[in-house]
């Protein structure tokens, strides 16, 4: 089964769980990967990966992104002139430069925690702070444009969040092989049409399907939006197995990180769904 996170590749849990000492037994190994787990080292619970500690990760993460947040909402200002009629004009500075070096630092501290895991430990937290500074530039530009929408957003995503948690405890949505396969479709169809997007941005050129406040537009971010929450569904998987068979410590780290990308990935798409819906 894969992830359509690329943070909490199947791929590496495999390995990760061959490689690791664990506690764990044969059975749950075999619930877990589909493998016996025959002549993997005993080690203590300890130095194991754990529910709680995703948790506490994923908390302190979510902590520093907002004071990232913070300090990226106070870099975007409004200047309002008025002139001989007595009509106002309000000028936005946007620190452009600094939103795109931020995005392209976060991007490589996640890439780097993805190819070494045990760095997820060190560099969760820089990629927080980086990350929430971006965040709280956007956040400030769209919440310009219409008053109070980043609160409405980021309660909509925890909303969002907690119903899925909900779901996937009672065991309403699972990960089960076709609803991952169906999640991965959908996600790497969306990544396809943002970098066309990107491409068609460059040369001055914006698709209106993505941006405009049509009902298809709006339609097409609802889909995203239910993407997004979905992938929210194959991160607890990943994070419950992980558990129960006994990953290393540092894991915990790791998939909190990957939580948080979907997390932030679910927010920025709500953000974007909200001001379609205030700008109708």
């Amino acid at each position: 089964m894969a992830s359509t996170n690329p943070m909490l590749s199947e791929q590496y849990f495999r390995t990760t769980a061959r490689t690791a000492p664990s506690t764990i037994d044969a059975q749950a190994r075999q619930a877990a990967f589909g493998t016996t787990g025959v002549g993997y080292p005993p080690i203590t619970a300890e130095k194991t990966m754990t529910m709680g500690g995703v948790v506490s990760a994923t908390g302190a993460l979510l902590v520093c992104i907002l004071v990232g947040a913070g300090f990226g909402w106070n870099r975007v200002t409004i200047t309002t002139v008025r002139n001989e009629l007595e009509q106002s004009f309000s000028t936005v500075h946007f620190p452009v430069g600094l939103l795109i070096g931020s995005v392209l630092v976060a991007f490589v501290f996640a890439m780097i925690a993805r190819f070494k895991p045990p760095m997820a430990q060190f560099l969760g937290i820089p990629y927080a702070l980086v990350e929430g500074f971006a965040l709280g530039m956007i956040s400030h530009a769209y919440d310009i444009q219409s008053k109070g929408i980043a609160v409405q957003a980021v309660l909509a995503t925890f909303g969002v969040f907690a119903v899925m948690l909900v779901l996937y405890s009672m065991r309403i949505l699972r990960a089960t092989p076709k609803f991952v396969k169906g999640v991965i479709a959908a996600t790497g169809g969306i990544m396809l049409m943002y970098v066309f997007a990107l491409i068609f941005s460059a040369f001055g050129t914006r698709l209106s399907f993505l941006s405009s406040t049509s009902p298809l537009s709006i339609g097409i971010s609802v889909v995203i939006v239910a993407v997004a929450a979905f992938n929210l569904i194959i991160d607890f998987d990943f994070i419950e197995r992980g558990s129960a068979a006994g990953l290393p410590k540092h894991m915990e780290w790791f998939a909190a990180l990957g939580l948080v990308i979907t997390i932030v990935w679910l927010y920025l798409e709500m953000l974007r769904l909200l001001s379609k819906l205030q700008r109708r």
